[in-house]
């Protein structure tokens, strides 16, 4: 699929013609969008203008060589309907990119939209990586290289279930900064990493204007959500950013999403699962209806169930998005891939939506893949008309409408039935049609229905898991118990219970919290009460392990441990470690926000309390020591001195390790963890992500065993396997599967470029 480098500013009326040569002459194009830009309020009281936005209104926006009118976004001349699939560079591997462009491709996908993610690509101010899963430039590339478009949503706040909404931890230390405002400081950074993204992007050709696959880009993100919180500091950052990102001068649209206020030339568009029913439409006619998340599932929690949106449900909005007269519908996710390391916010699992057209690991999940295939075709069988003709809509019946779109000779019709249990029998144009329940019947010629959301012809295929390997053998593991420290040991001393966050910099999810106490001889049957706003707490009493508790998502306020614990009458050491699982990824003021313990007390029999809370001197540590001396990787193992593995039960704070061959032939690796706890797991050095098996859902279930090692992470042999157990669990019965899917048809496995 060929962009072209320019496109042609030839319209038909003479007044059209005359504005044309005005403004899109060569010389006066970036002047006049320049000042469009720069002064707007100016330029909205001047007579010409409002001339010139009348007759725009009928010929499209100018966007540098993608344009926009009130029906699409207009590419090469032509009005386009967009389907587009989220794919995230880093939670997939480079060797994966090219088969999942591809199933994207086949499956009748325009554009691949993806996030641009800061804290991997700046962990540390003016410091930059681009590199392996992180490089941006060669994902592009790879779509361009298939034909496809691309939506570039830079943000660079993006939440998307990634640890600190994907800002870097660094910004929480600039002095009186405020995420997300009318904050100097903040904008400062905003501006500088959204600028480096551009130019990076323009150095290598890549936006549409300069004939590169980039026809859209976007700014901030459901930013309406928290506008009202910020007070008078939200409608001027909200402004700011439009016009930030507009003076990049891209030559390419930008979006805001779930934004009613975006500024012009940006346009507003709608997230969530039914925006056919729920979008109040652009705040302009002359902006296009775009829908930027399309959710196709829903990301999971740890204690959560998977979110299961059928393929019709799914197929049935997005036709009453186009009868509606949208025209660019992106579907998220349609791969959704894996969370590796610590990427995961808050409480979310490793896996991120399973539950897209492709699964975690790629494969083609039917019927969902096949019914949106023949959904997207039918759909492109009558986009002329769509998109040209003129809508018209009327009752067929109480729960029945009617959408006509009518051009020349040419006519579409979406036939909607929303009783939600019941076949409708309705009359449309002299013809009598039976409609399936809670579905829409497309007819390219107003007379022949040729797809209808509710009949799935797609076969449904499972995933089937083939055993590779056992790790059942006593003698191939090592062992490393962890050090617990006590108060002396620690260098960072405070009288004050420390926030989490802050004292960890986000580079460990582990901070210790350590204190000296000698009872008086009167406290019997003692209880250590801890109050955390972090989310999990592990107590730890004279290097013995006490007890444990943790939080949940949807849980408000601090969780509570109450631990039993045995006291000598010399100095006890207690040892509280607490851990996060992830940072928060949405809502306002996240540099506000607390974590770690907030009240810690040993409570006796004769309601004797001691209150460590304020005042008490306290002994710091971040991280553990096994991940000061990087022992998940090869060229640190010998840094600790390992130990056979006799019991692994009851051993929190437990490292393992052993090495194994790469199972043979192609279908993606996974590692059944079922008989863990909760942990980390490391293969090759590269952790695969968090593990939270003991945190099981109201149905008695993990919500997650099988965790996704990418081929691209192994060697034939000799590959090293690391966990982290922080609970007790048992690494004797955890396997090595390869994973498939049955009935799978593998369409555009492989790669042949388009002719």
């Amino acid at each position: 699929m060929m962009i072209p480098s320019r496109l042609s500013c030839s319209h038909g009326a003479l007044l059209v013609v005359l504005l044309d040569l005005l403004f899109c002459s060569p010389g006066r194009d970036k002047e006049s969008k320049q000042q469009s830009e720069e002064d707007k309020e100016g330029k909205r009281q001047a007579g010409w203008v409002v001339l010139t936005v009348a007759v725009i209104r009928d010929i499209g926006v100018r966007g540098g060589d993608v344009t926009y009118d009130g029906r699409s976004l207009i590419i090469d001349g032509q009005r386009k309907i967009l389907f587009s699939g989220s794919i995230h560079y880093p939670r997939s591997t480079p060797e994966m990119w090219p088969s999942l462009v591809a199933k994207a491709r086949e499956g009748g996908v325009d554009v691949i939209q993806t996030y641009v993610f800061w804290n991997l690509h700046e962990p540390r101010p003016g410091e930059y990586d681009f590199s392996g899963r992180n490089d941006l430039v060669r994902f592009i590339k790879e779509i361009q290289a298939q034909g496809l478009y691309v939506c570039l949503r830079i943000g660079p706040f993006i939440e998307s279930e990634w640890t600190y909404g994907g800002f870097p931890f660094w910004l929480h230390d600039v002095p009186d900064i405020v995420y997300r405002s009318d904050n100097e400081p903040f904008k400062f950074y905003m501006q500088n990493f959204t600028t480096k993204i551009v130019n990076m992007m323009k150095s290598e050709g890549l936006y549409a204007s300069q004939g590169g696959p980039i026809i859209l880009s976007q700014i901030e993100n459901e930013y309406q959500n928290v506008e009202a919180a910020f007070h008078d500091k939200g409608p001027p950052y909200v402004i700011w950013a439009a016009k930030m990102a507009v003076e990049l001068q891209t030559g390419v649209p930008w979006v805001m999403c779930k934004q009613t206020d975006a500024p012009d030339p940006v346009i507003n568009t709608c997230n969530g699962m039914r925006c056919g029913e729920t979008f109040g439409g652009p705040n302009s006619p002359t902006k296009p209806s775009l829908w930027t998340e399309n959710w196709t599932s829903f990301y999971q929690v740890y204690g959560g169930e998977p979110y299961i949106r059928s393929a019709e449900d799914i197929a049935f909005h997005v036709t009453l998005f186009i009868a509606k007269n949208g025209s660019y519908i992106n579907y998220y996710m349609f791969h959704g891939g894996t969370n590796f390391g610590r990427t995961a916010s808050a409480y979310v699992i490793t896996s991120y939506y399973d539950q897209a057209p492709l699964d975690e690991y790629g494969l083609i999940r039917q019927p969902k893949w096949g019914h949106l295939k023949e959904l997207h075709a039918a759909i492109k069988s009558c986009s002329t008309t769509i998109l040209e003709g003129v809508q018209s809509n009327f009752s067929l019946g109480q729960l029945q409408q009617a959408y006509i779109f009518e051009e020349g000779a040419g006519c579409a019709a979406f036939l909607v039935n929303n009783d939600q249990k019941n076949n409708a029998t309705v009359e449309f144009r002299n013809i009598t049609f039976e409609l399936l329940p809670k579905s829409i019947s497309i007819l390219p010629d107003c007379e022949n229905i040729i797809f209808n959301t509710a009949k799935v012809n797609a076969k449904g295929n499972e995933i089937t898991r083939t055993s590779s390997q056992l790790f059942d053998d006593a003698g191939r593991w090592e062992a490393y118990t962890d050090v617990i420290p006590n108060f002396a040991d620690t260098n960072l001393k405070s009288d004050t219970l420390l926030e989490h966050m802050n004292t960890t910099k986000d580079k460990s999810d582990y901070l210790w919290y350590t204190f000296s106490f000698q009872p008086n001889s009167s406290c019997t049957e003692p209880v250590l009460h801890v109050e955390s706003l972090a989310h999990v707490a592990s107590a730890f009493v004279n290097n013995k392990y006490a007890g444990s508790a943790h939080g949940s998502k949807d849980a408000k306020g601090p969780f509570t441990m109450e631990a039993p614990i045995v006291l000598n009458d010399q100095m006890n050491n207690i040892s509280i470690l607490s851990t996060m699982v992830g940072l928060q990824d949405s809502g306002a003021f996240l540099e506000r926000r607390y974590a770690g313990l907030t009240r810690v007390e040993i409570r006796c029999a004769q309601q004797e309390i001691y209150n460590f809370t304020n005042n008490y001197e306290w002994g710091y540590q971040a991280g553990l020591s096994g991940e000061s001396l990087n022992i998940y990787m090869r060229e640190h193992l010998d840094n600790i001195e390992w130990s056979e593995v006799v019991s692994a039960r009851d051993q929190p704070l437990s490292w393992f390790k052993i090495e194994f061959d790469a199972p043979t032939g192609n279908d993606p690796v996974v590692l059944n963890l079922s008989t863990m706890g909760k942990g980390e797991a490391w293969v090759n050095g590269q952790s695969i992500g968090r593990y939270w098996l003991s945190y099981l859902t109201s149905k008695g279930q993990p919500s997650q065993t099988l965790y996704h090692i990418p081929r691209a992470f192994l060697n034939s042999s000799g590959n090293l396997l690391v966990l982290l157990e922080e609970s007790g669990g048992d690494p004797l019965h955890i396997s090595m599967d390869t994973v498939s899917r049955t009935g799978l048809q593998e369409h555009a496995s492989r790669y042949h470029p388009p002719q």
